[in-house]
């Protein structure tokens, strides 16, 4: 008799696994996720931890998968994904649920633009970023279908990174100066820097290393410099852009003082141009820069009270405040000992 109960079971038991419609890979117990009220499940079930219960078969979760149910997914009827209740036949890519409307432009991994939050892509910039073409200054701010032009707004066709691919109709058609009469690269980053505000493609100071477009320097317009348009023969020295700077300039008079062209010999490129980096005076006339008289001026005239003239100079100007008759008493011993700038500057030309 019980050979026969076993025999009656085993028969049972093989014709349930036959009729499983979840195909022979599922073994788990079907009271795992049906009940005795019948074969529908809430859709919480599939999205609550896996857990024990006295009494009651361990349920089944989908978080215990290899695809959690997030975001939108926790909330699609199971029929959506699992056409055939056979579940293994059900593929976890992207692409074998949702229709490419990128058409292939973008890879088939959505993962990567989309979370299952939303359709909403959050990290543009960082996607570029990853492509090789960062989106700086006005690419930043710039639609997407201005550079990906295609019969739809979705379709995302690689256009490559060079300027060129973008801007060569600008490049044919700049006139200020011509840029193919004058045969320029057309690497356009070359002149042009990409990280620039506005809408102008202002000229890269550091592109232009043979003369830094740095502090005063700093200019947008080319033909500030760049005169009719010519851009082979323009002068690098100052004296060439300055020379109206140089005759016009009052306080002090430089053609009447017979100062350098050269502009550089007292001036450095900060905006105003100051005249402070003249540190070829503590060698060649009189410590200013070093020494006690470090700090204590501000312009030249401070020193140089004769409008024009360079050579004269005064000493009793900031040292008025002490009474000759003190310095007396201090240069007994020294003959003809006069108070005057020349006789100052005659004993004591560092200034010490």
């Amino acid at each position: 008799m019980r050979h026969l109960t076993s025999i009656f079971l085993l028969a049972i038991t093989a014709t349930l696994l036959a009729q499983n419609p979840h195909g022979p890979a599922l073994k788990i117990d079907c009271a795992t996720c049906h009940s005795p009220e019948g074969w529908a499940i809430a859709a919480e079930a599939w999205r609550q931890e896996e857990r024990v219960v006295p009494g009651e078969a361990q349920r089944f979760s989908h978080t215990q998968t290899d695809f959690p149910l997030t975001g939108k997914h926790g909330i699609v009827d199971c029929r959506d994904c699992h056409s055939s209740l056979v579940f293994e036949e059900a593929q976890t890519g992207c692409i074998n649920c949702h229709t490419d409307l990128h058409q292939q432009t973008v890879g088939t991994d959505c993962a990567r633009c989309h979370s299952t939050e939303h359709w909403l892509v959050d990290g543009i910039s960082e996607l570029h970023f990853e492509n090789g073409f960062p989106l700086l200054g006005n690419h930043a701010v710039a639609d997407c279908r201005d550079c990906h032009t295609s019969e739809t707004s979705v379709r995302f066709d690689r256009i490559g990174n060079d300027c060129i691919n973008c801007h060569f109709d600008a490049y044919q058609a700049t006139t200020m100066p011509d840029h193919e009469a004058a045969g320029y690269s057309t690497d356009c980053w070359i002149c042009h820097d990409v990280a620039s505000p506005g809408w102008l493609w202002t000229g890269g100071a550091g592109t232009h290393s043979f003369f830094p477009l740095t502090k005063g320097h700093a200019i947008n317009e080319c033909t500030a410099c760049h005169i009719g348009g010519d851009f082979t023969n323009t002068p690098n020295d100052c004296f060439a852009c300055h020379q109206a700077d140089f005759q016009a300039t009052t306080s002090p008079d430089h053609e009447a003082g017979g100062f350098p062209t050269d502009c550089t010999v007292c001036h450095n490129t900060d905006p105003g141009w100051p005249a402070t980096d003249f540190t070829q005076h503590d060698d060649l006339y009189f410590p200013i820069f070093s020494g006690k008289h470090n700090g204590e001026w501000n312009e030249c005239t401070d020193c140089h009270t004769t409008a024009g003239d360079f050579k004269a100079f005064s000493c009793i100007d900031c040292h008025e405040h002490d009474d000759p008759g003190d310095l007396a008493d201090e240069h007994n011993e020294v003959s003809d000992y006069t108070y005057s700038s020349q006789a100052c500057y005659a004993c004591h030309p560092k200034g010490n």
